[in-house]
């Protein structure tokens, strides 16, 4: 069995020994049942001496309500994708969400904007908004552990689409259509920066295209037929990761 990757969001530096947190004591402890001596690797989102990578450690202190781990040495690891994503994607319903979020990470996105649109049918507000959005975010942790991803994406704080829309940008912005006129893999070279928006089930209205038409979003198709709003985020993601990306 591979060292378990674990993420850590705290500073990690050579020769140190730090405190595991709830959720990788849970899963390395309790559930692979590792103990004393035994290795693991910890990662952080952060450059260590300018450089992506990971951290090997050895498990010390192990007891039956924390562990720690001493940082032993620190491998440079860079595999993100030269094209950065913004994924504006409209809230769906269930596990059709977290699977978005899981396999867009493993695909390579860099961040993702949660969106309420007029067919949103998940009505999340206050307390419960910021607990969804917790959620999200250990989704998205847990998918980069998983992946060996040393950069974890940010869920950021669900908007309305006219909100998300109307923020500055350089990157290309693509809307995902069914009845568009162009390929997404028609679409002229780019810069290194996407901000491609996919509706919820149902899609978005005609009033929300045209938004999106009017903030200079383009329209683009993926075939002749209709996807449900996860396997289309993913194809999109697929198919700008095979021609702009790292997918070869």
């Amino acid at each position: 069995m591979r060292n378990p990757r674990v993420y850590q969001n705290h500073p990690l530096t050579l020769g140190a020994t730090i405190e595991l947190d709830a959720d990788a004591f849970g899963h390395i402890i309790r559930v692979l049942r590792l103990n004393n001596g035994d290795k693991i690797i910890l990662f952080n989102s952060a450059l260590f001496n300018g450089k992506w990578g990971e951290f090997s450690a050895e498990l010390t202190n192990v007891s039956k309500k924390n562990a720690q781990a001493k940082i032993i040495s620190f491998t440079e690891k860079n595999n993100e994708s030269p094209l950065n994503i913004h994924l504006g994607q409209g809230i769906s319903r269930g596990d059709r969400m977290d699977f978005t979020l899981q396999k867009s990470v493993e695909l390579g996105v860099n961040t993702i904007t949660p969106l309420f649109t007029e067919r949103c049918g998940v009505k999340l507000s206050g307390e419960r908004l910021n607990k969804k959005q917790e959620q999200w975010q250990k989704i998205v942790i847990s998918a980069c552990e998983q992946s060996g991803r040393c950069s974890v994406p940010m869920v950021k704080q669900p908007e309305v689409l006219s909100a998300w829309l109307a923020q500055k940008t350089s990157a290309l912005k693509l809307n995902l259509h069914p009845k568009a006129q162009h390929s997404i893999m028609s679409i002229p070279d780019i810069n290194d920066r996407v901000r491609l928006l996919v509706g919820p089930e149902g899609g978005l209205t005609d009033e929300e295209i045209n938004a999106a038409e009017q903030h200079k979003f383009q329209a683009v198709l993926l075939g002749p037929r209709v996807l449900r709003t996860e396997t289309a985020a993913l194809t999109a993601i697929t198919a700008l990761q095979c021609r702009y990306g790292d997918i070869k």
